[in-house]
């Protein structure tokens, strides 16, 4: 393949503090990090581990499941370059951390602008390694070189994580749906760290009853934060709709659809998993909401969407 994967650098601080959500800085632990610089390399990792394990092997397995710990973080949180005169479709991204070994999916773009006007490309995705789903943030400026993040703290739960493509009222914003049925608000200081969650949306309608979620970052417009979502209603079928935030306190619900944006027709109801349309994101163009979405995991498409009579749908004027 013609990716290549980088030996990465760590920040120590930032290290630390994921090992410590994760329960791994016990003594051992802590003593492989204070033999390591303020920014280190997977081998500088490998390395440190290799010689301070020996000591500590003579206390029984602890420390060696510890170790694995560590490294399973390590190579959990990569990067990967590819070469410019690559086509940019022809840049795919592989499994390749333990976290990722039967699957990566879902990932939800979004082009955030920082307070200074820089632009950064992220997507939160949804890891799987046969037995687990784990929560993972992909980052880059320009395509080519992508830093793969874990996401930590206890509410990353379940899939479906969805940043605002800007920090609202100084803090970062995810939308959320920890408990696999209701869409919650978060906000958090650090981008790898979420502590709190706020419910803003249960199943209320026919076609979204079994549980609700989104289908992507929110959109800003003049209305308000204008988020995608899917609904799965009877016969375990998914449709898309959508709903609208205030723009400075995305907890309040402005408006929701009642019924669907799009659900499957005749010809999308077959495959892999059969009944199903699902987006991970919709972008505005000009006066019109475009949504790419797949069919019954099988295919894909495009649908346009009016965005004026949305709104005005929304708000109910």
């Amino acid at each position: 393949t013609s990716e290549n994967y980088t030996n990465p650098v760590y920040e120590k601080i930032l290290f630390e503090r994921k090992l410590l959500e994760l329960d791994l800085l016990n003594d051992f632990a802590k003593q492989v990090m204070s033999s390591l610089e303020e920014n280190f390399t997977l081998t500088d990792l490998e390395n440190s581990i290799k010689i301070l394990i020996r000591p500590f092997k003579k206390k029984g397995g602890e420390n060696e499941l510890i170790a694995n710990g560590i490294l399973s973080l390590a190579l959990s949180n990569y990067e990967i370059q590819y070469s410019p005169d690559q086509g940019l479709s022809e840049r795919i991204i592989f499994p390749h951390s333990p976290s990722e070994m039967n699957g990566i999916e879902d990932a939800r773009f979004v082009e955030f602008t920082n307070e200074n006007g820089e632009r950064i490309y992220y997507a939160t995705y949804t890891a799987f390694d046969g037995k687990v789903i784990f929560s993972q943030l992909l980052e880059t400026k320009d395509f080519l070189n992508f830093k793969i993040s874990t996401l930590n703290g206890p509410e990353v739960k379940n899939k479906g994580m969805a940043l605002f493509p800007r920090k609202i009222n100084g803090l970062y914003a995810m939308i959320s749906r920890q408990d696999n049925e209701n869409i919650f608000l978060m906000y958090s200081e650090h981008l790898h760290f979420w502590y709190t969650k706020q419910l803003i949306l249960k199943p209320t309608y026919p076609w979204e009853f079994v549980q609700l979620g989104n289908c992507g970052s929110p959109i800003e417009t003049e209305a308000g934060w204008l988020v995608l979502s899917h609904g799965v209603g009877a016969m375990r079928e998914y449709s898309i709709g959508a709903f609208l935030l205030d723009r400075d306190d995305p907890s309040k619900v402005i408006g929701r659809l009642e019924e669907p944006l799009l659900t499957p027709n005749e010809n999308e109801r077959e495959g892999y998993v059969p009944n199903v349309v699902y987006s991970c994101g919709g972008v505005i163009h000009g006066d019109e909401l475009i949504i790419p979405y797949a069919m019954s995991d099988h295919a894909s498409s495009i649908a346009k969407v009016n965005l004026n009579e949305l709104l005005k749908k929304l708000t109910g004027s």
